[in-house]
């Protein structure tokens, strides 16, 4: 597949783990994130051509150049895994007007302006595949997490929207919600449990792997695996898959 592919998010994580599945099967992937030195280290693994985009993806001068950098050297975006984001944890009444409004800017506005640029070029083209990494707090509410889930549920509304508008083009839009992945964003979940509580870092983790059925953190691959069943197939779209454990059950 001679795609051209962008990856939000690429530098660690959920991200670098899907530029690199995409690129095994034969995509071009252009790369973001906010640090150089990571987006270079994705880069180096993949076994295919590569760019590196340095981008603050919350800054909607940023998305503009970066997908007019994209263009200029490749063509239009054809395939668009919007990964970026970060979580949030705490009480809702000592969440503060900065927290909510961080959390929409990356895990909703972002994502929203990513997807409204990549369109006339999918529609253009009479193909295109978009897929946003959502959470399983796109689903269901969870305790201490009102800012996160708030901005989770609604990208999961963008994606069912844009999904039934795009119907018809050749542009489908999904989502993948992931559980507790065995990330950089989980180990700072577990660097807060360990604050709040006490606990060792190994109970942290622990409790964390406890509550997904499967007893276990999910591993990147196998979220860029869900990516990669959104993108190769024509039929589905407006979906929300979840990558849990077992954890959601829908």
């Amino acid at each position: 597949m001679d795609r051209i592919a962008l990856v939000t998010g690429a530098g660690s994580g959920i991200g670098r783990a899907v530029a690199i599945r995409l690129s095994q099967a034969g995509l071009r992937v252009a790369l973001a994130a906010r640090g150089a030195d990571a987006l270079a280290a994705t880069a180096a693994a993949c076994p295919g051509p590569a760019l590196a985009y340095p981008a603050d993806v919350t800054d909607p001068a940023a998305v503009d150049r970066l997908f007019g950098q994209v263009e200029h050297y490749w063509g239009p975006v054809e395939v668009l895994i919007a990964s970026a984001g970060a979580g949030y944890s705490a009480r809702i009444e000592r969440t503060s007007d900065t927290d909510w409004q961080r959390m929409l800017d990356l895990n909703l506005t972002a994502p929203f302006r990513c997807l409204r640029r990549a369109v006339p070029g999918m529609r253009a083209g009479g193909y295109g595949r978009v897929v946003v990494i959502a959470s399983t707090a796109a689903r269901i509410g969870e305790p201490y997490l009102a800012a996160y889930t708030a901005s989770k549920h609604g990208v999961l509304g963008l994606v069912r929207a844009a999904a039934a508008e795009l119907a018809g083009t050749g542009v489908t839009v999904n989502a993948v919600c992931p559980g507790f992945v065995d990330t950089p964003m989980t180990g700072v979940t577990i660097a807060n449990i360990v604050t709040r509580t006490g606990r060792t870092s190994d109970q942290a983790r622990s409790a964390l792997e406890a509550r997904q059925p499967i007893g276990r953190l999910i591993t990147p691959e196998e979220v860029a695996g869900a990516v990669w069943f959104c993108v190769a197939s024509e039929s589905v779209t407006g979906q929300a898959i979840n990558v849990d454990g077992g954890t959601v059950q829908s």
